[in-house]
């Protein structure tokens, strides 16, 4: 059986909110759009280029800022390194002059009111995230490019979809929780150690390292930010941001003046059940909060549920003596495979799946880092990421008004919540006596992903999306 090649630098990419399917998708599909271009002709024969979003893209693609995007990646604007602070400006100048400059190369008309369309009622049949590039050549000739963005920030081209399998040949190929006991069992080896093993194939132990806290130090720093920025989140909610308060409340007006510094803050509070519990939720606010104000966030696995792991993993650090560098790798190594199975075996992609594919996967993920940060066996590693989905299926994507907001901004708390009891469950626990595995969880989620009515899939046409007034206050 042929398996697919994921690494850790595909579950967790740095970009820009407020969704991964939506928003950092589409910008990286209207940057592989400026390649196929370049590899059929010049950027500079371009005379035009019509861009038309389908299917759940067009219908929450205003909320989740799909347009935006688009544009910023036709501009050949980086998601993990433009200055998120500049994003409006850009946008608003586009607008106003009706031009876009090509590929950061060639300057040429664009109106994004007429040549960004949003099919409402049209999608296209390989997947609900599909969006198409319409080329008109200088000398009369067309040609188009279409897009699949599939979940994760994943992208794939059409007619390219069987080739997601990887050559890549690894010394531990994995598609399911079993196979990788497998490998577990008969090496000795923890998860987080596999899973370093494989990460070889692609770059060295250094390098793996650097990049896996570079990840790191991008969560760190979007809690940071989030928990010290007031105000109300863009999109005609106003909804307010919550961290904020919260952060103030705990911490009852201590100062400090950097992260470290916080920390210790925070330490001084205690560790008493209620403080842990509100420190946990304040964490994966300040995540959602900056996705939702269009803020540099990690895709874990998703941008919608991207509050959930760097919460569980601040979590281990402040309150479980979690702060070092080698177990923080380790956390989001381990995480990492679990989110990849998920992938292999069911979705990541909301319009595919539901919330149960970004909550409840993040929830997953989280469990089982935590459980072996923690000393928990392979075995309850497993059993942890599987307690967490298990009571997360089902979960719909609901979205008011199409952006990601209510209810994913607290959704991402229970999550966070939900993975630390699943993992203190299953450290309590004899995997032995489990009546549900981590793959027949999976199945049964994707079996759930099949039978889910679309309205219930990221298309803001069900659910909390359909009747809560977009008048009314976050309840």
């Amino acid at each position: 059986m042929a398996h697919e090649s994921i690494s850790v630098f595909d579950m967790f990419k740095i970009g820009v909110g407020p969704s991964s399917s939506h928003t950092l998708g589409p910008w990286r599909a209207a940057m592989r759009c400026l390649e196929a271009i370049k590899n059929k002709t010049s950027l500079h024969e371009v005379s035009s280029i019509q861009v038309l979003l389908y299917g759940s893209l067009a219908k929450t693609g205003k909320g989740h800022g799909t347009d935006v995007a688009v544009i910023l990646g036709l501009c050949n604007e980086d998601p993990v390194t433009i200055d998120v602070s500049s994003i409006t400006s850009k946008i608003d100048s586009i607008n106003n002059s009706k031009q876009l400059y090509l590929g950061n190369e060639v300057m040429i008309d664009f109106d994004p009111a007429t040549q960004l369309q949003f099919l409402f009622t049209e999608s296209l049949p390989f997947h609900p995230n599909g969006l198409s590039f319409l080329i008109e050549l200088k000398n009369g000739n067309y040609f188009s490019e279409t897009f699949y963005s599939i979940g994760g920030g994943f992208v794939v081209k059409e007619n390219e979809e069987n080739n997601k399998i990887q050559s890549v040949e690894l010394p531990f190929p994995i598609n399911t929780a079993d196979e990788l006991l497998h490998w577990c069992m008969k090496t000795g080896m923890n998860i987080n150690e596999i899973v370093f093993e494989n990460e070889h194939v692609w770059r060295s132990e250094t390098e793996t390292r650097q990049g896996v806290w570079k990840i790191w130090q991008a969560m760190k720093d979007c809690i940071y930010r989030g928990c010290h920025t007031d105000g109300k989140l863009p999109g005609g909610l106003n909804v307010h941001r919550r961290a904020f308060d919260l952060n103030k409340k705990l911490l009852h007006n201590k100062s400090y003046n950097n992260y470290e510094g916080w920390l210790t803050a925070i330490r001084e509070g205690g560790n008493s059940f209620v403080f842990i519990l509100d420190w946990v939720s304040c964490f994966a606010l300040a995540v959602n909060e900056e996705n939702a104000s269009f803020g540099r966030v990690v895709t874990a696995p998703t941008n919608g549920a991207a509050g959930v792991i760097p919460a569980v993993l601040q979590y281990f650090i402040i309150f479980c003596n979690g702060d070092d560098e080698d177990k923080i790798i380790r956390f989001l190594l381990t995480a990492s495979e679990i989110g990849s199975i998920f992938k292999k075996g069911a979705t990541i992609s909301a319009a595919m799946g539901g919330c149960q594919a970004e909550i409840g996967v993040s929830s997953a993920m989280a469990a089982a880092a935590l459980t072996e940060s923690l000393g928990g066996t392979q075995q309850q590693v497993l059993m942890a990421a599987e307690i967490a989905m298990e009571h997360h299926l089902g979960l719909t994507c609901d979205p008011i008004g199409g952006l990601v907001q209510v209810p994913c901004i607290e959704r991402n708390t229970m999550g966070a919540i939900k993975a630390i009891t699943a993992s203190q469950l299953a450290l309590q626990s004899t995997p032995g006596f489990a009546k549900v595995s981590l793959d027949k969880v999976i199945k049964t989620m994707w079996d759930t992903a099949l039978d889910m009515n679309s309205k219930y899939k990221e298309t803001a046409d069900g659910g909390l999306a359909i009747n809560i007034p977009l008048s009314l206050p976050e309840c």
